[in-house]
């Protein structure tokens, strides 16, 4: 398969100067949203750049950090929060990067254990269509009768304490009343692990992105409970993580990077092309997953219980399109207050504007100045609006950081979180 012959963004022919680096290493963990990177190499769009864009898989979050710090990676397929917690020097990161480039939206979800929701069942009526918000109130329920029975909490895994997932699923638990550092224990687990920790009773819910959410359902020890687009829909997710010295030696190669996700971006987004994308995917070396299951996946037809119950959620993936690569510095703000939330860092002005910092719209509007797309009019905008909303029913306004993070109910100071970071 070889790239469409339309082009955008930087002049042919595609040559990287001679100085520069022409192979570009990029790490990866195996999930459906490595799509942008893996059609960059298999439909040639890092190739028409003058590129050669080698993928290594990895297991786990903290690998991909070391492994970009210590230089064996140049960029990476990272989460956004990642990027958020290197700059500000928080957690075991022992090298800043920074996000000029995000690899879409969507994917994540939270899966219970069949145990967990069958109690949540058996104490609240539920009958297996109910909402997120309302499944995430019968288990403040059923944590509230186990801790008055004298039963241990339930024990929840997310794939990295600097995550989207560990966020969104706070998020979730707290706009019911739970909260996630008193109320429950929060582990990490790694994606791919995820599915068989849960089916071996080692925990009893996790939140990952896709597939493996569904190996858990399919395989029948899990039941989704909410998806990332019920606790916000336009919550960042991957973004490409870039070594500062590497971009430093290597600008022109990381333009023509940026133009080449783009256009593998907008490639991911057409439905026509999914069915050769779930196909590329499938590969061991990439996902190693069904064709088929990757395929709905991408067409937001989720099962979200062993007994064959499906959702279909309209954009579950968005690899490019509403601005799905623009990184926001309001969605950094926003991941930064929920680091303040969570005890994870103290707030100060200075703090939140090196926050900021980690994501580059200068640098994506640069890289696609000659590219046929419309840029945001702004950096930055309120998060939350119409169709957009959290589940909490709030908006995020950048420009009234103090505001939102004081307005939370349900926190943790620093020094007195259960999740180790």
């Amino acid at each position: 398969m070889t790239a469409p012959a339309t082009t955008s963004g930087l002049a042919r022919p595609a040559q990287v100067r001679g100085n520069e680096a022409r192979l570009v290493r990029a790490g990866f963990i195996p999930l459906i949203d490595i799509a942008v990177l893996v059609a960059a190499v298999e439909v040639g769009f890092a190739a028409r750049e003058g590129l050669e864009l080698q993928l290594i898989r990895d297991v786990s979050w903290s690998n991909i950090r070391d492994r970009l710090a210590f230089r064996q990676f140049d960029v990476a397929h990272m989460l956004s929060p990642m990027a958020v917690a290197s700059v500000l020097g928080i957690g075991s990161n022992p090298y800043p990067s920074f996000a000029p480039f995000a690899l879409g939206r969507g994917g994540n979800a939270i899966t219970l254990s069949i145990a967990l929701y069958r109690d949540m069942q058996a104490m609240c009526g539920l009958k297996g269509d109910e909402d997120a918000l309302t499944n995430a109130r019968a288990l403040k329920d059923v944590i509230d009768r186990r801790r008055a029975e004298g039963k241990p909490p339930p024990v929840f895994a997310m794939t990295y304490p600097f995550s989207s997932h560990n966020y969104e699923f706070r998020f979730w638990m707290a706009s019911a009343g739970i909260h996630p550092d008193r109320d429950v224990i929060m582990t990490v687990v790694p994606p791919p692990l995820t599915a068989d920790a849960l089916a071996m009773g080692a925990i009893d819910g996790f939140c990952v992105n896709a597939p493996w959410n569904i190996m858990a359902v399919e395989s029948g020890v899990g039941r989704i409970v909410a998806t990332k687009p019920d606790i916000w829909p336009s919550a960042p997710e991957k973004v490409l993580g870039v070594r500062p010295d590497w971009a430093e030696a290597n600008p022109e190669s990381l333009m023509r990077l940026i133009v080449a996700l783009d256009a593998a971006a907008r490639w991911c987004d057409t439905p026509e092309n999914h069915a050769d994308l779930a196909v590329m995917l499938s590969g061991e070396n990439y996902v190693g997953a069904s064709p088929r299951m990757l395929e709905r996946l991408l067409a937001g037809d989720l099962t979200v219980d062993p007994d064959g119950r499906h959702r279909s959620i309209p954009g579950y993936f968005t690899f490019h399109g509403q601005h799905a690569n623009f990184p926001w510095l309001s969605q950094a703000l926003w991941t930064y207050s929920q680091m303040v939330r969570w005890g994870q860092v103290e707030h100060r002005a200075e703090q939140a504007a090196v926050a900021a910092s980690a994501y580059r719209p200068d640098i994506y509007r640069a890289a696609l100045a000659g590219a046929a797309i419309a840029f945001p009019p702004a950096d930055s905008k309120v998060e939350g609006l119409q169709n957009d909303g959290f589940i909490d029913g709030r908006i995020f306004d950048p420009a009234r950081l103090d505001a939102y993070i004081g307005d939370f109910k349900l926190r943790t100071e620093p020094g007195t979180s259960n999740t180790p970071f």
